[in-house]
């Protein structure tokens, strides 16, 4: 009897055994999506060689040097943005910020896109919050992690400025150098999830101005949420005030939407506008995506057609970003240009008022200290768009000179009139004239197939006066 009980228990044993492994093989044969939209679409099966563009950057570089960064430097531009410019900003490759609450999606799109899944290159992903750190993907012939620190301190790489923000947040950035085609043609930040109900002084660095800084470079912005994360709170409601000025690079990610039935897809959508509303204040909202962004096939009775139209048109987007990555790389360096142009002549106005105000008995410093605390009173800002292409829209924020000159004195700068040399000539007429002929001569040889170094006044119109509202697409 005991015998057959025990042989009992050992039929039982491999019964269970059994099914436990249909189960485990039935999960691991799930049917996965077919993925040749995303080499078509991104052209990652083409093999014709890169465009080498470097001539083009180079010649940036050399109108940034020359023209630009000796006004920015004499005013001390940096210190009223916090945005230096480095040679490996100037060429490095169009970059792709995720952002968002946690577990929403964004460590798995990356892997999706990138095909990286069930491979020893992929992110860890998981239900909890998983990514702590700021992850930067680039290219590189084989696979290669690189500490923070190290990455800050490389001069030829884009992210050493990112050494201000101290060494706690360095331990939190890492760089994953990835052997993938579409890696030599963009980077990839995936960013620690936006957690509401931890404070900011808990992560050990300054998060806000980490974002910031990403969000300042970053040629396409995803903001992800899926259907249970549509809840605003402060640290969200934070980021989406960083975005303000960016709308246009900013693309909203509704993920794993097959997950919904068709009634609760359509609530949720009209939810996610409805949060977002009051955060952006623009006329026209952003491009919204709703799909399932993992490698797994979309779920039965869901509007598979849908999603991958809305996969399609969110590739096609990249793609775009990718193409267009001089353009976007010269109107921005001349949007900085217009701004470094801006400040040098409302500095130069203050000094000018400083210096009219003045006389021999007068207190330098209460004199001057009228004049930052109310600049309408002199006319600063008025003169500016009076006797200067200057749109008012343009025109920074005067509380920010409160700031500016309190830590930098109006004895420390020279008029622009004194910004002049017999061999180098005006700082000014310098910047004016990148703003005006070189930049869109530049920008004109790339659709030409010219010389870059050849300016072509019919087409650019280089003697135009400045403009200084210039979009950046």
């Amino acid at each position: 009897m005991k015998a057959l009980l025990l042989l009992c228990c050992f039929l039982a044993s491999l019964l269970l055994s059994g099914q436990a492994e249909e189960v485990e093989d039935a999960s691991e044969e799930a049917p996965l999506r077919d993925r040749s939209h995303i080499d078509k679409t991104l052209m990652l099966n083409e093999d014709k060689p890169a465009d080498d563009y470097s001539a083009v950057l180079q010649r940036l570089r050399k109108i940034y040097h020359t023209s630009i960064k000796p006004l920015e430097q004499s005013y001390k531009y940096n210190e009223l943005r916090q945005h230096e410019i480095t040679d490996g900003e100037i060429t490095s490759k169009p970059m792709v910020l995720f952002l968002g609450p946690w577990s929403v999606g964004k460590s798995t799109m990356i892997n999706y896109l990138l095909g990286l899944e069930d491979t020893r290159y992929q992110l860890y992903t998981g239900a909890e919050p998983t990514t702590s750190e700021f992850t930067v993907l680039m290219h590189g012939p084989k696979l290669k992690t690189i500490e923070g620190i190290v990455m800050a301190a490389d001069s030829a790489r884009s992210f050493s400025p990112l050494e201000k923000f101290g060494q706690n947040f360095l331990e939190k950035l890492i760089g994953i150098e990835v052997p993938h085609k579409l890696l030599e043609r963009v980077t990839f930040v995936d960013t620690p999830g936006i957690i509401e109900n931890r404070k900011q002084q808990e992560r050990g660095y300054p998060f806000n101005d980490v974002c910031q800084w990403f969000i300042d470079r970053a040629d396409l912005i995803f903001v992800v949420f899926d259907p249970t994360k549509l809840d605003v709170g402060l640290e969200l409601e934070m980021l989406f005030r960083q975005l303000k000025g960016r709308e246009s690079q900013i693309r909203i990610i509704l993920n794993k939407a097959d997950n919904l039935a068709t009634q609760m897809l359509m609530r949720v959508y009209g939810a996610l506008f409805w949060s977002l509303a009051p955060l952006i204040n623009v006329t026209e909202p952003p491009r919204v995506y709703v799909s399932s962004f993992w490698p797994q096939d979309y779920k039965p009775d869901t509007h598979r057609e849908l999603f991958l139209k809305e996969e399609i048109s969110l590739l096609e987007d990249l793609n775009q970003v990718i193409e267009n990555r001089l353009e976007n790389k010269i109107a921005f360096i001349r949007q900085h240009a217009i701004r470094v142009r801006i400040h040098a002549l409302l500095v130069d106005r203050y000094l000018q008022t400083y210096k009219d105000k003045m006389t021999f008995f007068s207190d330098g410093e209460l004199v001057f200290k009228d004049i930052v605390e109310d600049p309408d009173k002199f006319y600063i800002f008025k003169t500016i768009l009076a006797k200067t292409n200057v749109s008012k829209f343009d025109l920074p924020n005067r509380e920010a000179y409160k700031d500016f000159f309190g830590i930098n004195p109006i004895s420390n700068f020279k008029l622009l009139s004194q910004q002049c040399s017999y061999m180098g000539g005006c700082f000014l007429e310098k910047i004016e004239r990148a703003i005006t002929q070189e930049l869109p001569s530049l920008l004109g040889s790339i659709g030409l197939g010219k010389n870059p170094g050849a300016p072509n006044c019919d087409k650019t119109g280089c003697g135009e006066t400045p403009k200084n509202r210039y979009k950046k697409h």
